[in-house]
This record gives C-alpha cells, sequence and structure tokens, in this order.
C-alpha cells in the first residue's frame, strides 16, 4: 500500500519479528501509522484510499480516527515495541565482554526537531545548543535527522557542542530506506542515562521505553505551515513529559500507552492483520 509503510524500516522490522524475509517485507494490507502524532495514525497529508485499514500504535489514536471518519483503524503497537521484544538488553556480563554490547548508560542523547523534504524548520539553533549545554551534565549526543545531518552548517553548530550522529534515511518511495533505522537508535538509546527534545516526539516515547530518563524543553522552533493550534495542545496533554526532570514514572506510563503496550500481536496474529497469510499471498502471486 502506501510507501510510508517502509519509512524508518517499519515493515522490515514487522516483517523480520512474523519469521519473513526483513531485507523485502511482503506488502501491508493498508496504511501502518509511522510516526507519533496526535491526529488519526496517518502523516499529515498522506493521501488515504477509502475503505483501507489504518494499523495505529494505541487505543487512543484508534480514537481519534474513529472521530475523524477512519473506523478501519487497527492498535498493533509500534513497531520499535516489536523490535524492543525481540532485543533484550546485553546483561552486565556480555557488556564486558563485549564493549559495544552495552555498559554503563550516561549522558543525553538530544534529538532537535527536524523537518523533511516538505517542511523545513526555522528557529535558533545556537540558542538552542547553549540551553542545551547548560541544562545537560554531559556527555551530549546530538541525533540530528538526515535533513538537517545533511546541512553542514546545522551539522557543525552541533558538533562543537558534542557527539553528532544520524541513525540513517527515513527512506521515500521504497528508495534507500536504511532497514536498520530503529535497531541503531535502540543501541544508541541504551547507551544513554536520558532522552531529550525541543518537542515530544516518537524519540522520546522510544527514549522512555528504553530505559532512559525523559526531559522536554527548550525552543520548540517552528515548522513551515504547521498547525499552530496543534502544535500548542501538545504541551497541554502531555504536561508529564515535558520540563527538565519529568516524574518518571508517570512519563513511562504515558510513553507505554501511546506506543500500545499491551496490544502487541503474536507473529501468527500479526501476519493475519497485515495481509501477510500464505493464502493472501498465493492469491496475489496468482
Amino acid at each position: 500500500m502506501h510507501h510510508g509503510n517502509h519509512f524508518y524500516g517499519h515493515a522490515h522490522v514487522l516483517a523480520e519479528y512474523c519469521g519473513l524475509d526483513p531485507a523485502d517485507p511482503p506488502r501491508i494490507d493498508g496504511y501502518l501509522q509511522h510516526g507519533w502524532n496526535v491526529v488519526d495514525g496517518l502523516g499529515a497529508g498522506t493521501p488515504y484510499a477509502p475503505g483501507r485499514p489504518i494499523f495505529v500504535w494505541s487505543e487512543r489514536t484508534r480514537r481519534r480516527a474513529w472521530s475523524m471518519n477512519r473506523p478501519l483503524a487497527t492498535v498493533i503497537g509500534a513497531p520499535f515495541l516489536y523490535l524492543l521484544s525481540a532485543q533484550s538488553e546485553p546483561d552486565a556480563a556480555s557488556a564486558q565482554s563485549d564493549p559495544d554490547a552495552g555498559g554503563e548508560r550516561e549522558g543525553t542523547i538530544w534529538y532537535p526537531f527536524h523537518g523533511w523534504e516538505g517542511q523545513h524548520v526555522d528557529g535558533d539553533h545556537q540558542r538552542l545548543i547553549d540551553e542545551i549545554v547548560a541544562t545537560e551534565p554531559g556527555p551530549i549526543t546530538f541525533c540530528l535527522y538526515w535533513h538537517e545531518f545533511r546541512d553542514a552548517r546545522i551539522r557543525a553548530a552541533y558538533e562543537k557542542a558534542g557527539r553528532v550522529i544520524c541513525h540513517g534515511y527515513r527512506g521515500y518511495m521504497r528508495m534507500q530506506t536504511d532497514a536498520r533505522f530503529l535497531h541503531k537508535q535502540l543501541a544508541e538509546l541504551r547507551r544513554h542515562r536520558r532522552v531529550a527534545s525541543n518537542r515530544l516526539s516518537s524519540a522520546v516515547f522510544y527514549g522512555v521505553a528504553a530505559g532512559c530518563e525523559p526531559a522536554v524543553y527548550g525552543n520548540p522552533m517552528r515548522l513551515a505551515k504547521e498547525d499552530g493550534p496543534t502544535a500548542r495542545r501538545i504541551p497541554r496533554e502531555w504536561p508529564e513529559l515535558h520540563g527538565t526532570n519529568p516524574d518518571v514514572t508517570a512519563a513511562r506510563a504515558t510513553a507505554m500507552a501511546e506506543l500500545g503496550a499491551g496490544h502487541l500481536a503474536s507473529p501468527a496474529e500479526l501476519r493475519a492483520v497485515l495481509g501477510w497469510t500464505a493464502g493472501r499471498e498465493m492469491r496475489e502471486a496468482a
């Protein structure tokens, strides 16, 4: 169905969980939510074919989709949780024998609010960097989205303040998708004690799920042509995740609910829901 199903290697992660080839995931029979949002689970402007199912992360998103005339919404949980369930955190013994396997968490991984091909972010990066450096004890890893990572001027500003990385390219029209995007993100989150951003986002929820302490603060910047009321609504509805030191217990409860913990399907169930059953594949081949 929609090429956004492959963003961040989501279809690849789900295929591997289902026991299928992660390098060549089958066609998903519907639309897969590819990022946390506060509407119906689809990205803004996503062309929608009426009557097709939407696979959303959480019950709250399903209810919003229903209210927006998207009744065929099914809660399956975030692909990140499927990856997390399949990759247990390395224990102390394995971390000691393999330095890359894990170890004691330290510092903060910071995800600056980002743009994409169709919308650019307008804001003072240096002002944000100064606030981060003044707040975080360090060390700081700045994870830039591919869009900002390719901008040498923006990247250089962050490189002066800490380690700079990028998890990879999300993909577009099923081309150049980094199928290991979530794997690399999970590995980085497990290295850090804190996860932070200047906007509440998927990365913050992922970090909490992976055991990080969250923080959301700083200049939120502006996204070209964004819906102002929707952006301003987020801090009001999710105050427990905002600030430099939110309550970890409350933040984790919200994060896991938004990611759909408790709604993960078994491999057999997920294959059936996504249209990946053997009978379906044979009919399509014919």
